[in-house]
């Protein structure tokens, strides 16, 4: 397995919404972030747009992740048609072999055949670029109906991006959630969580922590994925919250966490 960046384990140094730094990172930033951790892979979410950089510049950022022997992947949120077109054109430039597409809650009010039909042409365009398109378990898009999805387009250019945690939103218990995508896995996003009850006794909070400190079920999910390529790529992500500290103080944590992060995944697949 093939240990990578995510964009999102920068989410503040980075920006996003209404939050942002004063010097926010930018795409040739997170390709620095990424080597100096020893990580192979880095996928630009969609936190990083990549439709904002000019064509030049996705042609030098492949360039300068080829000097530092990084693979690029990238990926977008919820189903645009035209948006995946573009960022397929944006992946050939950038020699990727994996786009991201997160399926939300408003993906979820399409029809599965409506947008079966719209995915089929994109799915034989990534095949024409080298590239395979991954689809995310996001918060509000059930598994059960993303199954329902994938056999209806049934291409093997056509995959999941499982995230390990992002379905609890969507009443899933991970070993739920995995289990039944399981077998249609073609990239890995982990993270970590931790349950905290409240101190009034007033319900809990799920919470990110780094990798390995949490409930995750980390080395059961990699278990589940031994039919997986050899060379898939594990993006390292994390649920680093904002709170009362702001931005300044959840930029401070970032690099701590995905150090961490890093330090702990290269111990669960050393080996696998």
């Amino acid at each position: 397995m093939k240990l990578g960046l995510g964009s999102y384990a920068y989410r503040w140094s980075i920006g996003i919404k209404d939050q942002v730094p004063a010097n926010p990172l930018d795409a040739f930033d997170i390709l620095d972030r990424a080597e100096a951790l020893g990580l192979e892979v880095v996928q630009y979410a969609d936190n990083m747009p990549l439709d904002r950089y000019s064509e030049a510049d996705h042609h030098r950022l492949y360039e300068v992740a080829q000097d530092k022997g990084l693979i690029l992947e990238l990926g977008t949120q919820c189903f645009d048609a035209d948006e995946v077109d573009r960022y397929l054109d944006i992946g050939q430039r950038l020699h990727a072999k994996i786009m991201r597409v997160a399926l939300d809650e408003a993906d979820s009010h399409v029809p599965v055949t409506e947008l079966a039909e719209q995915l089929r042409p994109r799915v034989e365009k990534a095949r024409s670029k080298g590239m395979k398109i991954a689809i995310e378990n996001h918060f509000n898009y059930p598994s059960p109906r993303m199954v329902e999805l994938l056999d209806a387009v049934n291409d093997d250019h056509l995959g999941v991006c499982l995230d390990v945690a992002n379905s609890i939103c969507a009443n899933e218990w991970p070993e739920q959630t995995i289990s039944m995508l399981a077998p249609y896995t073609i990239n890995l996003h982990l993270k970590d969580y931790e349950i905290t009850p409240d101190p009034y006794g007033v319900g809990f909070r799920i919470h990110g922590v780094p990798l390995g400190q949490g409930r995750a079920p980390i080395a059961w999910t990699l278990d589940q994925l031994k039919h997986c390529p050899a060379d898939m790529s594990v993006i390292l992500e994390h649920w680093l919250m904002l709170d009362e500290g702001g931005l300044d103080v959840a930029i401070a944590k970032e690099q701590p966490w995905i150090e961490a992060t890093t330090a702990a995944a290269k111990d669960f697949v050393g080996g696998r």
